[in-house]
């Protein structure tokens, strides 16, 4: 998201794995449980990528991520910024743990239904509010890539034309080649 808005900023590389570098303080005051990502704006401190997109957006509306409180669109821009944490996440946590589907119990549905509800989403495409690249395809697109690299992501045309056109996005490519780093 910050490579999509263009300013400048700095990154600090965290191995959540190390006990130490989580128990870090300054770490801590970005993000009290422990978590990437985490951002750190003047006052503001934010740990979860949905309300980091949401507040980037809003902070930087001429970076074009995000819909405007009153645009008859806002209500689908916070719905689908906020899917990757509300169903994706945990659907992809049923996959891996190989957990029984429980629709009824789980709020997120299920894997099949996350899919099945995002590549509806995608319909009208390219992109999820349509034809402009919002911060929800910064996740979204994320998240599509991960299910892809981690092997989990249905052999579905749609998702994949998806996944690559965030993959070439410029700002992808910069974000992927820190993260190679």
């Amino acid at each position: 998201m910050l490579e999509e808005i263009g300013r400048p900023y700095e990154r600090t590389r965290i191995d959540i794995r190390d006990e130490s570098a989580r128990a870090d303080p300054a770490f801590r005051a970005a993000s009290p449980m422990g978590k990437v990502p985490a951002l750190v704006d003047g006052d503001v401190k934010l740990w979860d990528s949905g309300a980091i997109c949401v507040y980037l957006a809003d902070r930087y509306p001429d970076a074009g991520l995000g819909v405007p409180i009153g645009d008859s669109a806002r209500g689908a821009f916070l719905q689908w910024t906020l899917y990757t944490n509300a169903v994706i996440e945990p659907a992809m946590g049923e996959k891996f743990g190989g957990r029984p589907v429980n629709t009824l119990q789980n709020g997120y549905g299920s894997f099949d239904l996350m899919i099945a509800t995002l590549a509806g989403g995608l319909t009208p495409g390219p992109w999820i509010l349509g034809q402009r690249f919002t911060a929800p395809d910064v996740l979204l697109g994320s998240s599509v890539h991960f299910m892809d690299v981690f092997k989990i992501l249905p052999d579905r045309a749609d998702l994949r034309a998806y996944s690559e056109r965030c993959r070439a996005r410029p700002a992808f490519r910069r974000a992927a080649a820190f993260e190679e780093a």
